[in-house]
């Protein structure tokens, strides 16, 4: 996949934003460079999910969708799990005035969502039950694009290739993707789709941040070669570019990562490197009259393979803020300035292969 200025694009105008949408890996799928993440829509009682935020009102959840629209985000990223499947139910309410043809919806299954034996995984049983639960809490007959949330040892990946090219065959789905695979997994994936002719993924939804590189060194050029799109879910550091965490400043009392059970299930990042991290992007912002994170959001967009980053909101005028991210691009030396800012020593064998570039180049 080429640089994003180099992807195939088309532009959506609004009174406030310019989005971009970008092609999905090498599909013929057009996405938006920002997705709207409804992690935040569901019940307060679940202790995780509360955290990130907690909409439960359908008029709250309309208007956040709304102000997406508006802005030219139609896709809405969640997942059978998310607040035990109140996520799903509420985004299908929020959505429901909306022509669905004009909107991607992007949701995914195999982690466990019930007590029985087969409530878990990317067995054949598990993935055509959990997408029928999918769409009728989503209120809606088919998809547009299912991921695995994880990658599942257990089950062989032809019953699960298989299984998703039913469901696409069947109509149910549209693309099938992954997220949070191993480089092995994808590729074995992707060869075991070619082998059969069946449906391959498109997309990898995965980790990456200013704050969280490792992406870079080998799903990122399996993207490149392959050609799998990236949507990047947490593209803030787990909640620590918000600018509200700087060196020397006390911490915000109302934070996702006051919650123990967010901060251990997630990415641990050193303390004195992120304010380093912060410290340039603040340099950036200074620069540019942006915030710190829509230079951290900005920085994402200009990354090899990335098709659209999966950002969440506390409420309309957080969202507004991010979507700020977009309409604008950094400079190559403040690109520069950061990349160095964030880099981190690597580990086998992608710190001995970086120095061979000539023959094992980096993703341009």
């Amino acid at each position: 996949m080429d640089t994003a200025d180099e992807i195939i694009s088309a532009t959506f105008w609004s009174r406030e934003f310019l989005m971009e949408y970008r092609q999905l890996g090498k599909s013929g799928l057009m996405v938006p460079e920002l997705c709207f993440g409804a992690g935040t829509f569901g019940s307060k009682n679940n202790e995780f999910f509360a955290a990130w935020g907690a909409t439960d009102d359908s008029a709250t959840a309309k208007r956040i969708i709304d102000v997406c629209f508006d802005s030219g985000i139609n896709m809405f990223d969640t997942a059978d799990i998310y607040s035990n499947g109140e996520s799903e139910d509420v985004l299908g309410k929020a959505i429901k005035h909306l022509h669905r043809e004009d909107i991607l919806i992007s949701t995914k299954a195999t982690f466990r969502s019930g007590k029985g034996p087969n409530d878990v995984g990317s067995s054949r049983y598990h993935l055509i039950q959990s997408v029928e639960k999918s769409l009728k809490r989503l209120g809606t007959d088919y998809v547009d694009i299912f991921h695995l949330h994880a990658f599942d040892a257990t089950a062989p990946v032809e019953e699960t290739l298989r299984a998703l090219d039913d469901l696409v065959t069947a109509g149910k789905i549209r693309y099938i993707a992954c997220s949070n695979f191993s480089g092995w997994h994808l590729m074995k994936s992707l060869s075991v789709s070619d082998h059969y002719g069946w449906s391959r993924y498109v997309a990898h939804q995965a980790y990456y941040s200013l704050v969280g590189r490792e992406f870079e060194w080998e799903l990122m050029p399996l993207g490149v070669d392959q050609g799998v799109g990236t949507l990047v879910w947490s593209p803030l550091g787990w909640g620590r570019l918000t600018g509200k965490l700087r060196r020397g400043a006390e911490a915000p009392k109302e934070s996702r990562l006051n919650t123990k059970v967010v901060v251990d299930s997630g990415p641990q990042v050193p303390q004195e490197y992120l304010f380093d991290v912060v410290a340039a992007i603040d340099e950036v912002a200074r620069e540019t009259g942006k915030s710190v994170p829509q230079i951290a959001l900005n920085w994402l967009l200009r990354r090899p393979t990335v098709s659209s980053l999966v950002i969440g909101a506390r409420n309309e005028e957080q969202l507004k803020q991010n979507i700020g991210a977009v309409g604008w691009k950094l400079t190559a030396e403040q690109i520069a300035k950061l990349d160095a800012a964030s880099d981190v020593p690597k580990t086998y064998p992608y710190w001995h292969q970086v120095q061979f570039t000539e023959r094992n180049p980096l993703p341009v």
